[in-house]
């Protein structure tokens, strides 16, 4: 019984982990589409500020977004 817990919880951990990376490929995109610059160019020529920028965006929505579905799904 505690094996099948276990292994429940561990696909818990899978879905929400693909669900906060789709998430925040979403997110990248919504912000390229709302920033007046092409950011993926700008990453390119790497441009320190708008890498931090979008490091700062993953951040915050990885924190968020995985802990909505972290406890949405325990």
């Amino acid at each position: 019984m505690e094996i099948s817990i276990a292994l429940l919880n561990f696909c818990y951990a899978v879905a929400g982990a693909l669900l906060t990376l789709l998430f925040m490929v979403g997110g990248y995109k919504t912000f390229d589409k709302i920033t007046p610059f092409d950011t993926s160019s700008e990453l390119k020529d790497k441009n320190v500020a708008v890498g931090i920028v979008v490091g700062s965006v993953f951040i915050g929505l990885g924190i968020a977004i995985g802990l909505v579905i972290g406890m949405g799904l325990n």
